[in-house]
């Protein structure tokens, strides 16, 4: 079985002891506060009695076992103790080994902290071992997912290495992951699936006008005037969005008439009256 010792609790320890016995060398606390990283770096080469000796930068580079360290990972998560960041930078020192233990994780059962930590590790490695997982998230998710968002953030980093698989599943995605999805694609202007969907979703998804709408303007296609134009010029249009909808069209070559939003609150709140 993993020990999970919690590194936070022990540096906490560590300053807290420092600050008593430094106190009387500082003008004021900012002064203490600036001598932090010096004082976290005589921690990490510091031997500790809770580490039987070894030094906390030292500990975990003795283990270099992919299964190891991402059994490790979750065992922090499963027992609910912070994953020292020490651990998550073994972890990227060995680097690709650790890719597949990592994938594995996020097919598994494991909680949603272990997923979201193995998640950002990935991206910190360029991983694009996990891309077809992450589409498939996207798939069916909810609304809210912070997961899925997170997954979204790498797909984005993987630029257009992803581009081609998720036009491929943008028609088999729900509502909220087609939005998720052109969140990614709308950067990508000239796909024609890209723009169906951006119009479809504009037009059905009156809440989030402004965000389709910036959508359609990166998408560049000046089919989308008209409706960009009509949905500003309606009665209904609060102030927010029309500035959205405005900067889309302009984006497109086109032009719309001010409008007097005098009362609206979001105009009045923004123009400070």
């Amino acid at each position: 079985m993993f020990k999970t010792i919690d590194f936070d609790a022990h540096f906490s320890d560590y300053v807290n002891e420092w600050m008593e016995a430094h106190r009387a060398e500082y003008r004021n606390p900012d002064a203490m506060e600036a001598d932090l990283p010096k004082v976290y770096l005589r921690f990490l080469n510091t031997p500790a009695d809770w580490l039987e000796g070894i030094t906390p930068g030292a500990y975990f580079t003795q283990f270099e076992d992919p299964k190891d360290l991402v059994d490790w990972l979750c065992a922090y998560c499963e027992n609910g103790v912070s994953i020292p960041d020490l651990l998550l930078e073994q972890i990227e020192q060995v680097g690709k080994p650790c890719e597949k233990r990592l994938v594995a994780l996020l097919r598994s059962e494991a909680g949603n902290d272990a997923k979201m930590t193995a998640v950002g590790v990935l991206r910190q490695l360029d991983s694009t071992l996990p891309k077809m997982l992450y589409i498939q998230w996207q798939l069916n998710r909810e609304e809210e997912d912070e997961l899925a968002d997170n997954a979204l953030d790498s797909l984005r980093e993987m630029g257009r290495g992803a581009v081609q698989q998720m036009l491929e599943a943008l028609p088999k995605a729900n509502s909220a992951g087609q939005a998720a999805l052109l969140d990614v694609l709308a950067n990508y202007p000239g796909y024609e699936p890209v723009y169906q969907a951006a119009i479809r979703l504009f037009r059905s998804r009156p809440a989030q006008r402004a965000l389709f709408a910036s959508y359609l303007g990166k998408l560049g296609d000046e089919r989308a005037l008209p409706e960009l134009k009509r949905a500003a010029e309606a009665p209904e249009t609060g102030y927010v969005d029309w500035i959205e909808l405005r900067s889309a069209i302009e984006r497109l070559g086109g032009t719309i008439a001010d409008r007097d939003y005098s009362g609206d609150p979001d105009y009045e709140a923004l123009h400070g009256v």
